[in-house]
């Protein structure tokens, strides 16, 4: 619809009929994404106590690592703070670990810290033996440090 549009004059009769079709897909899009966010972030309400998620920097990342538009796009932000009000009316929690925090370099098994680890890098190879995928590893620190925090504030 975007491509049909581009090929109208602009001003005509067809260009202004083109825009509204093209918005109202815009519209849909929007719609289907907040109801899938909506059902996910009830579901992890009901589900757990405790949800632990990475403080992300979003406009770095889409500024500095070539992901463009598609970090700003998938509603991330959106989706914290719709997990964030339903723990919340459910007396539950959202854990926020900090950004700074090295998830992907360190060890889960042993806790040891590699100096450098690239982005190409997939799976986590650590010097005691651990070899699990780069996510996985990273997923499993953030609930340990989740856990640490959670403890000390409570």
């Amino acid at each position: 619809e975007q491509r049909k549009l581009s090929r109208c004059e602009k001003g005509s009769r067809n260009y202004q009929k083109q825009k509204k079709k093209v918005a109202l897909y815009h519209e849909k899009i929007k719609n289907q994404r907040k109801d899938f966010q909506h059902k996910l972030s009830y579901s992890l309400a009901e589900d757990y106590d405790a949800v632990c998620v990475e403080d992300l920097n979003l406009k770095g990342i889409a500024g500095g690592l070539h992901f463009g538009k598609g970090i700003q796009d998938n509603g991330y932000g959106q989706f914290l703070s719709m997990l964030g009000y339903k723990l919340e009316e459910r007396g539950k929690y959202l854990i926020k670990v900090d950004r700074y925090f090295a998830s992907s370099k360190i060890c889960s098994v042993c806790g040891h810290k590699k100096k450098e680890l690239a982005l190409s890098e997939r799976i986590y190879l650590c010097e005691c033996g651990n070899r699990m995928d780069r996510d996985v590893n990273a997923a499993v620190n953030i609930l340990k440090e989740g856990k640490r925090i959670y403890k000390k504030c409570a």
